[in-house]
């Protein structure tokens, strides 16, 4: 049988509970639920957190689904490195609120509310939250570290040790167990009128009257701070429910109530409502279907392409192919062409550079009348040269287009294509590209009559 395990993460204790098999709905009583806590003393919140749920799962090999329930962005990145790093990873993060509602909700303590004020008073501080019902949706929240657990317990240690019933710890051992023995007297105040509890350093005596008087301020202003937040959120709260370990004082009802003039709740066993509603939020997972081995899998590929005919198939392999190589023939023209510009430019850069601007921007603008043939190294005047009319030609490949043949010279087909030398350029898919012979700086004198000495 299947089971789920729900989880609360809290500063100072580490809550677990699972429900008892066969929890039917409507009797969520904390003895149906197996619950269980691991103190956090000096290690890290979520690595003590991480190391329950891997007891608790290691221990009961039947739970199916892991419920932890976080209060912040920030808390519930921690937790989830902290398990990440015990490699377990079939769980689910829940808010603490979200939690608490499905508990309170199950166990009948939300009777026609439409709108609460959560007050969640821990060891390490005080959330309050305004929050729809129905609607799970959090208005307005605020948390402080002003008033906490651990704040009143430091009251009832002080003033034991103002009183001289106490010897002030020598070290922080010491000090830590006298924290530990004023925590007891705390929760034994919640049902007893009196403590007295002995310890190496002395006697911790304290009634409940004195220390009601002693927390007094500190539960007024938690008050105060929640009739700031009901009023800050702007919503219509009809009541206040009290969780956590500190709302099983009498005192914070009370004041709460007077400060408030609102019906005021406290749920039974409030430090556990965060950790049975994040079990009741867990959903056991299904059992995964057995993947399938690599022979079925191939046997349905086989079958899925049963309907394709072998001619439809040919087809669609031939229209690839020739899909491809049009493409690449259009990769090719345009990379040639990209090849043939950039030489062009580089050319022309090259004769404006040393003087020969005019004739580059000439042959430019007459380049059908240009001779086909390479040029010699003594360069004739452009009178001599024979005239032919320019023919039409294609605008798209004017600046990559061969020029048009000479009367003296036929122009060389692929097949003829002239040796390659310093003047040509040879780009595969193109006929040969002839770069001009760049003229001396200074042009020589036409040929005359020998002067006599």
């Amino acid at each position: 049988m299947s089971s789920v395990l729900g989880v609360s993460v809290g500063a100072g204790v580490i809550r677990v509970a699972r429900p008892h098999p066969g929890n039917p709905a409507g009797h969520f009583a904390p003895d149906r639920f197996d619950l269980q806590a691991a103190q956090v003393r000096e290690q890290r919140v979520a690595e003590v957190a991480a190391e329950a749920v891997g007891a608790a799962l290691a221990a009961a090999p039947d739970i199916t689904a892991t419920s932890v329930a976080y209060r912040s962005e920030q808390h519930a990145r921690s937790v989830r490195g902290a398990l990440a790093r015990r490699q377990l990873t079939n769980y689910e993060l829940v808010p603490e609120v979200v939690a608490a509602l499905e508990f309170l909700q199950a166990a009948g303590e939300l009777p026609g509310l439409r709108t609460i004020a959560l007050y969640d008073l821990g060891s390490s501080g005080l959330s309050v939250s305004v929050v729809d019902v129905a609607g799970r949706q959090v208005h307005y929240s605020e948390r402080t570290s002003d008033i906490s657990g651990d704040y009143l317990d430091s009251l009832i240690r002080e003033q034991q040790i103002t009183a001289g019933r106490i010897a002030h710890p020598a070290d922080p051992a010491g000090l830590a167990e006298l924290d530990q023995l004023c925590r007891q007297a705390k929760e034994q105040l919640s049902t007893t009128t009196a403590v007295a509890l002995p310890s190496e350093h002395g006697l911790v005596l304290i009634s409940q009257e004195s220390f009601e008087a002693l927390i007094m301020l500190a539960v007024e202003s938690s008050a105060r701070m929640t009739r700031d937040v009901i009023t800050r959120s702007e919503q219509a709260v009809q009541a206040v429910v009290v969780i956590g370990g500190c709302a099983r004082i009498p005192l914070v009802a009370r004041v709460l109530e007077r400060w408030l003039g609102m019906p005021v709740t406290v749920p039974p066993d409030p430090e556990s409502v965060v950790v049975r509603g994040a079990a009741l939020l867990g959903r056991p997972t299904p059992p995964m279907a057995q993947p399938h081995s690599a022979a079925t899998f191939d046997d349905r590929t086989e079958q899925l392409s049963l309907p394709w005919s072998a001619g439809a198939s040919t087809r669609a392999e031939r229209r690839r192919a020739t899909l491809g190589r049009d493409s690449h023939g259009r990769r090719r023209e345009l990379s040639v062409a990209g090849i043939a510009v950039a030489t062009l430019v580089v050319v022309s850069a090259l004769g404006l550079g040393m003087g020969w601007g005019p004739q580059v921007l000439q042959g430019d603008s007459h380049e059908n009348s240009a001779p086909s043939s390479v040029p010699s190294t003594s360069p004739r005047p452009a009178a001599l040269e024979p005239s032919v009319p320019a023919a039409p030609s294609d605008t798209t490949n004017e600046a990559v287009a061969p020029p048009p043949p000479s009367q003296r010279r036929q122009a060389p087909t692929e097949a003829e294509a002239p040796p390659p030398n310093q003047n040509t350029i040879v780009v595969p898919g193109l006929p040969p590209i002839v770069v001009p012979t760049i003229p001396p700086l200074l042009p020589q004198l036409p040929p005359g009559p020998q002067h006599q000495r």
